[in-house]
Formats: C-alpha cells, sequence, structure tokens
C-alpha cells in the first residue's frame, strides 16, 4: 500500500517568486563613481527637465480648473489661496 500523500503546497512556489524578485531587485543596485555622477546629472537625464516651467503650468491649470491637481491644496477658482 502506499502512503498517504500530502497536496502540494504553495509555500515553495511563493517563496520562489519571492527569491526571484529580491535577486531582481538587488541586481538593480548599482555603486555609482564620483566620476560617473556628472553624467547622471546631466538635464535631459531628470524626471522634469524643466521645473520651473512645470510649477507654472500646475498653477496656472489648478486656478483655471478650481480643484486641486494632487500634488498640493490649492484655494478657490479665483486663484486666491
Amino acid at each position: 500500500m502506499s502512503p498517504l500523500r500530502s497536496p502540494p503546497s504553495r509555500c515553495g512556489a511563493a517563496g520562489g517568486a519571492v527569491l526571484l524578485a529580491l535577486l531582481a531587485a538587488l541586481g538593480g543596485c548599482a555603486d555609482v563613481q564620483p566620476w560617473e555622477r556628472g553624467i547622471l546629472a546631466l538635464p535631459h537625464m531628470a524626471l522634469d527637465p524643466v521645473p520651473l516651467r512645470s510649477a507654472a503650468r500646475a498653477h496656472v491649470q489648478d486656478s483655471r480648473e478650481a480643484a486641486p491637481s494632487g500634488a498640493r491644496a490649492q484655494g478657490g477658482g479665483c486663484g486666491c489661496y
């Protein structure tokens, strides 16, 4: 007579997925040397290359819409705070 089998466990699959995600996250980490930081600081590498223009446009849009954009709290539609 064969011994009773237990149902397959999902812990092995979940543990493998966590391990794979951890290895992928650690593979993305890198040491940046001081001479390489200048390349990463170039304007075209910025998330927002022209922050003053973006802030001005957001202010005008928030004043016109009379609703906050989600980035900060605003006043009424008249442009007052």
